[in-house]
């Protein structure tokens, strides 16, 4: 009997020494995340860890999240983070019944950890950032060691660390201690999200009262021919709450419109100049009908989306500081772009000053820019992937030359310049679709942004190329739908796209991957006629 309940006690004492490691983990978290709240909330523990486990990450799993995750990729990471800190807390706990000063010491060791991540950020403003990651830590330190001292009797052995006696220990002491660190946690871990909840609501106002100018030049209407009635085609436009967002912030920046500035200075600039979001819109705006699309969209991926846009035109804020383009004589052949946030995108001034329509974009589809879309201001360049062409919560815009300087995706293997391939994608019928015989229409999208789309084939099976019925073609910098009526037969078939852009180039059948320039191949979808 005696050594059945020894060892039940002991089974006890484990489970509740495990439990302390995990409410020590959540009372260093929520701590933290009220300490960020005097910081700023990206210096939280979580956001600093997964931001540089982002940028420690390498190109080929960064692409494979996004392929499989989409735009719940940082969701992923962030609940990724949460699990693995349950386990560590939950470890450190077990840990910390044998070798109190040791488990509690752990504690404090992951708290440097995330400190030296906040710090070492792109966005850091310096060691301040380390602080919510440290003091949370020692907040987790000194509660473990309290609750684990209600676990034990110690007794000290010479020369060791402290060995404990494992028939007594203070039941009650420790119920009231772990009920009070918990409740004491959630109220610090609610009061610093409604604090940093507030620092936002400044930047929320400024887009709430943000009011877009008509264009000094508009865009040209849609024609209206430029949508395909075809169910199980997307629309030409895509609404802003359905447009595609990859990039790499854990948080998504909120930054007010009244306090943010944009500077221009670098290597050919005659005069630095800065100008505030106001400034911006009082100069001649021009609207624009623009595809973006993203480096990591798989052949016929969805990372691809159409908006109206409404910006400056950057190379006329480059010219007034006095930039020219590299054929001209110009000292710097490249653009580094700066967000809020760090990230930094390199882009050819070439193609900036080309005369195609590159702007810092105010807005999308007639309203200020969403939050999660770069609001206050964002940059484009047409005919450009998104990674060396439209950097978000722009504030900074440095002049200087690919050989002295490399972007943060280029640090990461990521092609230097990027245009845009040309691509074509079936949206319907879908893959393992089981339409009916007789007449199917077979309708996607095609894109060359700035080359425009000259033609689309389709292939069934092994059979011939087949021309598809062109929608309206609304500008070169926009995409283009199509259709195709297919005679189906029962059985399985295989179709395939092809599109030619309008420089008369075919789009290339060699399959390859996102990284380092854009994926290439063609489309095809399978499907069962019934």
């Amino acid at each position: 009997m005696t050594t059945v309940r020894i060892t039940r006690t002991a089974l006890t004492r484990g489970t509740l020494a495990a439990l302390s490691g995990l409410l020590a983990g959540f009372a260093a978290l929520t701590v933290a995340e009220l300490v960020s709240a005097a910081v700023r909330p990206e210096a939280s523990p979580v956001t600093a860890v997964g931001g540089a486990a982002i940028d420690r990450t390498p190109a080929g799993v960064k692409d494979f999240a996004i392929r499989n995750f989409g735009e719940n990729d940082k969701l992923v990471l962030q609940l990724g983070i949460v699990v693995t800190l349950a386990l560590f807390a939950l470890a450190v706990g077990v840990l910390a019944l044998r070798y109190r000063r040791t488990g509690s010491a752990a504690v404090l060791a992951f708290g440097v950890v995330g400190a030296a991540s906040a710090v070492s950020r792109p966005d850091s403003t310096g060691v301040v950032d380390g602080l919510p990651s440290l003091v949370g830590a020692v907040a987790g330190a000194v509660l473990l060691y309290v609750l684990i001292g209600r676990l034990t009797r110690p007794r000290r052995i010479p020369g060791e660390e402290e060995a404990h006696d494992e028939s007594g220990w203070d039941r009650r002491g420790f119920l009231i201690a772990a009920t009070a660190a918990a409740a004491a946690s959630t109220v610090a871990g609610a009061v610093g999200r409604t604090l940093n909840g507030r620092s936002s609501q400044n930047a929320v106002a400024s887009r709430e009262g943000a009011r877009l100018p008509a264009p000094a030049s508009p865009a040209e209407p849609i024609p209206a021919g430029a949508q395909l009635r075809v169910p199980g085609l997307p629309p030409f436009t895509t609404p802003n709450n359905k447009f595609y967002r990859v990039d790499t912030a854990l948080v998504v920046p909120k930054v007010d419109a009244n306090t943010w500035r944009l500077r221009i200075h670098g290597k050919g600039v005659r005069r630095d100049l800065e100008f505030s979001y106001q400034d911006l819109l009082e100069r001649p705006l021009i609207e624009r009908e623009i595809t973006l699309c993203c480096v990591s969209n798989e052949v016929g991926g969805p990372y691809i989306g159409h908006a109206k846009w409404i910006g400056v035109r950057l190379s006329d804020l480059l010219k007034e500081a006095g930039v020219k383009p590299p054929s001209r004589g110009g000292k710097a052949d490249q653009i580094i772009a700066r967000s809020v946030d760090g990230m930094t995108l390199g882009t050819p001034v070439e193609d900036v000053m080309d005369g195609r329509d590159a702007m810092l974009a105010v807005g999308m589809n007639g309203e200020p820019l969403p939050f999660v879309h770069g609001f206050p201001v964002r940059m484009l360049v047409p005919g450009l992937y998104g990674y060396v062409s439209a950097c978000k919560w722009i504030e900074d815009i440095e002049l200087t030359t690919f050989d002295d300087y490399d972007a943060y995706w280029v640090k990461r293997k990521w092609a230097r310049k990027a245009p845009i391939k040309t691509q074509s994608r079936i949206d319907t019928p879908k893959p393992f679709g089981r339409p009916e015989a007789g007449t199917v229409m077979v309708a996607g999208v095609a894109w060359a942004q700035h080359r425009g789309i000259e033609k689309v084939e389709i292939r069934v099976d092994d059979g011939p190329w087949r021309p598809a019925q062109l929608a309206e073609q609304d500008t070169v910098d926009t995409w283009r739908q199509w259709s195709y009526p297919w005679k189906a037969t029962p059985g399985g078939h295989t179709l395939t796209v092809r599109a030619t852009d309008g420089t008369g180039e075919v789009q290339t059948e060699k399959r390859t991957k996102t990284v380092p320039d854009g994926a290439s191949g063609w489309h095809s979808v399978v499907v069962s006629v019934d």
